[in-house]
């Protein structure tokens, strides 16, 4: 009798644990049709000394059916070099895979890396998704340049300096030392002035007015965005106070680099997130907002979007 009594309630003590586990957790769930692509944004990296970029992300993924990528361009230039790059990644990834497609996701300076690609091979793309994306300009990088005017002899060491140490030490230890690097080139790409050059050549999922979003497909490729507005966000991320230093360039809602307006690309998932530019990555080592989605949890949200879009 009492082997019986304690063997039932085993059982429903099993019972009432497979009933609280989330369903998101059901295999499959993250299994899109078409692989996933990720692009990391200015001065990113795949991964180095066995610290990913996208922290825990692609794993994440992977556990309930996606095939993700995750690519390395330039640490540092403009976007239609890393956009080149990237197309030459997109078509070995789709011949090593067999698929037709891919869903790119791009982070930051990723966000127009990824529209480079759509634009120029929309055949190719099944979904662009920007991150925390540059995609009409950052305040910041209009102050910097305000510092670094071109042409200027400060602006040209400065360059210098940062292509030869900073940009060289990532790709070095990403072993990918020869990408080319110009930091100069890249900031130019992040100013307000150079996404509105962009844009005018890729206005696919670009809102045309306020800071709502854009189309939602354009020529066969679905666009979805979102990001954070709240620069400090861990007391023990080392990265917070810089975010929140740069965060005063701003004269709006933001995530410490980037406004919410300029995140907004075609499907506006929110922008208004409890996340700062580095969180959005699920970066440093994971010590984000504690009260906020966890964002491993919204890339596999995501993912179970894309997957349910027949994409």
């Amino acid at each position: 009798m009492k082997n019986r009594l304690f063997a039932m309630a085993m059982a429903i003590i099993a019972a009432v644990m497979l009933a609280f586990q989330p369903a998101q957790a059901a295999t499959g769930y993250t299994q899109t049709k078409y692989p996933i692509v990720l692009v990391h944004g200015l001065f990113g990296f795949d991964s180095i000394l066995g610290i990913d970029y996208w922290y825990g992300i692609p794993s994440a993924l992977r556990s309930d059916g996606a095939t993700v990528y995750v690519t390395q361009v330039s640490a540092a230039n403009s976007t239609e070099v890393r956009g080149e790059q990237l197309l030459t990644q997109v078509k070995q990834i789709l011949a090593i895979t067999g698929a037709s497609k891919v869903n790119l996701i791009g982070h930051s300076h990723g966000g127009p890396t990824a529209r480079y690609v759509a634009g120029v091979a929309p055949e190719l793309v099944a979904s662009v998704t920007s991150v925390g994306g540059v995609n009409r300009g950052s305040d910041f990088a209009d102050a910097v340049r305000g510092v670094l005017p071109s042409g200027s002899p400060i602006t040209s060491a400065v360059a210098k300096v940062a292509n030869s140490t900073l940009v060289a030490l990532i790709q070095a230890l990403s072993g990918n030392s020869s990408l080319p690097a110009n930091a100069e080139a890249a900031l130019v790409s992040l100013t307000t002035a150079g996404s509105t050059a962009f844009n005018a050549k890729f206005p696919a999922g670009v809102p045309t007015s306020g800071c709502s979003g854009g189309a939602e497909v354009v020529r066969g490729v679905r666009y979805y965005s979102w990001g954070g507005n709240k620069p400090y966000t861990n007391v023990l991320d080392p990265m917070d106070p810089v975010l929140t230093l740069s965060s005063a360039f701003f004269s709006s809602a933001n995530d410490g680099l980037v406004s919410t307006c300029s995140m907004a690309l075609g499907k506006v998932i929110r922008v208004d997130y409890g996340m700062n530019h580095m969180d959005e990555v699920n970066q440093t080592l994971g010590l984000v907002n504690i009260f906020e989605t966890n964002p491993v949890q919204l890339y596999r949200q995501h993912a179970n979007r894309l997957k349910l879009a027949g994409v």
